[in-house]
């Protein structure tokens, strides 16, 4: 039980290395115990500029690739049926994170550290907004990005 990530890889501008891997799921589990959320799984793509933007222009109406996309399967939208699962599921599919590997990559030189770093920033980011955090504001923006740093920090992923 507890919190699984399964991911696929949907680009080749970076190899994925099972390091990564390792680094992500250590970053699920410290966010988990940080935010009290003890089961569930999380689905991670690795994708390029032109599919995250294709599903950026799709779901946000914003025709421009962006780093990570969230979308959370506990969430109810307007006009969405509920999900039901069944009571004996041993895990409940929290959602989906899209990581674009150039956006990440191009990020990291900007800001001066590891891809590595930068595709946990994102990972995060977006296991934050599966759970429910969003920065529509100063004060959530605020709240939501110190919550990443600390997570961060625990893993040993610095700046």
């Amino acid at each position: 039980m507890g919190l699984t990530l399964e991911w696929n890889n949907e680009q080749d501008a970076l190899e994925i290395q099972p390091s990564l891997i390792e680094q992500l799921e250590l970053l699920l589990k410290l966010a988990g115990q940080q935010e009290k959320v003890e089961i569930g799984e999380v689905a991670l793509s690795f994708v390029t500029d032109e599919e995250i933007q294709q599903l950026n222009k799709q779901y946000r109406n914003l025709d421009r690739p962006t780093d990570v996309l969230s979308f959370a399967m506990q969430e109810m939208g307007e006009d969405e049926l509920e999900i039901i699962y069944e009571e004996e599921a041993e895990l409940v599919p929290l959602g989906d994170i899209i990581i674009s590997i150039p956006r990440a990559i191009a990020q990291s030189e900007e800001y001066g550290h590891s891809v590595e770093r930068e595709i946990g920033f994102l990972f995060i980011h977006g296991f934050l907004h599966l759970i429910g955090y969003d920065h529509g504001d100063a004060i959530a923006e605020a709240e939501m990005f110190a919550k990443q740093e600390q997570i961060l920090q625990l893993a040993g992923l610095t700046r």
